[in-house]
């Protein structure tokens, strides 16, 4: 718990702060790469959202710039943050997976009965000179690897590659409107670099700060997949402000971070699915209300949220043909006039540079049924 002296900041007051540092309350120009590694990644367990969460970031976006950079490997696909597929700078690719492995160890360690007899050592040279020869399949890599233990599980084997080495999706996968099957190889060896020494854990929280500050120690944790970090919080004290949520919740700051006005508007925003702002702390209430807590998705399927007055209002979903592309808006309660034109030109907006269809439709229905 917090002191009790400490400043209490409301759940819209933590709203505002965390959607000005998403660069969500104006769209900013930042160039995308410098986007990128402010917001510490983006979230890319599918190739498109990264894109979606630049435009409404993003003054002018054009996906081709992102894909552009993923084509000249200043930016990479590869598994980080909660052991899930971010696109990072290439410095971020190198420096982040290795300051995450605990996490990939505890997954590898799921699947230990399947490894019985292995030595994951040799298995890591042997992937790494498999993946390094070429960008390999994960079936590939069962059907090499089976080869030299023949009593293991072969998804097992492959998935410990994977836990081992620093593996990236090599282009064309995640290029805007172009497809390809996940192939991967090393960091090192995509990105020409030698590695590198894991990212501190004490920049680390100061980046996470000021990215989706204020936060808790648990916020942090939840957001990278890490645990036992209160001592790096401890120890970065004397150089952070600390607060108190409404619920008591100690908070960490950086002193110069932006807080702004809690009256300060939002407005509305179109997110992808799984963005990271969704996903930044163990306490969310601060974009999605009680009220609709696990409305963003059902069971392992999520959706595209809208954001209005920086919490979360609606889904959305966005239909292409050939000729037609339709965004279908399902508000989660009711909608003051205003707020439904608002979220319909920010669908138009989005559709005018996001979809290559001639022609477009802005419809609200409903296309998720919550079972209630």
């Amino acid at each position: 718990m917090a002191a009790k002296n400490a400043p209490v900041l409301s759940t819209r007051a933590l709203n505002r702060a965390t959607m000005e540092r998403q660069l969500l309350l104006r769209r900013t120009a930042l160039p995308v790469r410098d986007a990128v590694s402010r917001l510490v990644g983006l979230q890319a367990q599918n190739t498109r959202p990264p894109y979606f969460q630049l435009f409404s970031r993003l003054e002018n976006f054009d996906p081709d710039a992102l894909a552009a950079l993923m084509e000249s490997r200043e930016v990479v696909r590869i598994v980080t943050l909660r052991s899930t597929i971010h696109t990072h700078t290439a410095e971020d690719a190198l420096t982040l997976r290795p300051l995450v492995q605990p996490a990939r160890d505890r997954e590898l360690n799921m699947f230990r009965s399947g490894l019985a007899g292995v030595d994951l050592d040799r298995l890591a040279s042997l992937a790494r000179d498999l993946v390094e020869e070429r960008p390999r399949t994960m079936r590939e890599l069962r059907e090499e690897l089976i080869v030299h233990w023949p009593q293991a599980d072969p998804r097992a084997l492959a998935v410990a590659a994977r836990c081992r080495l620093p593996l990236v999706q090599v282009t064309p996968r995640g290029l805007w409107g172009r497809s390809g099957q996940v192939s991967l190889t090393t960091a090192e060896h995509w990105l020409g670099s030698p590695s590198r020494p894991a990212a501190s854990p004490d920049a680390t929280v100061l980046r996470y700060l000021g990215a989706f500050g204020p936060a808790s120690v648990k916020d942090m944790q939840t957001w990278a997949g890490l645990t036992r970090m209160r001592e790096v919080f401890d120890r970065l004290r004397p150089r952070l402000v600390t607060f108190r949520d409404e619920n008591g919740v100690e908070l960490f700051d950086l002193p110069e971070a932006p807080r702004p006005d809690p009256e300060t508007p939002a407005p509305a925003r179109f997110l992808p699915e799984f963005d990271n702002i969704l996903l930044g702390h163990a306490d969310r209430t601060r974009v999605i209300p009680s009220a609709y807590r696990g409305r963003n998705g059902v069971g392992n399927q999520s959706y595209g949220t809208v954001l209005a007055d920086g919490f979360l209002t609606a889904l959305w979903r966005l239909d292409e043909a050939e000729d037609t592309a339709v965004v279908t808006v399902q508000a989660l309660g009711e909608l003051a006039p205003a707020t439904r034109e608002e979220i319909t030109q920010e669908a138009v907006d989005l559709l005018t540079v996001m979809s290559p269809a001639p022609a477009y439709d802005v419809r609200f229905g409903t296309f998720v049924d919550f079972g209630d």
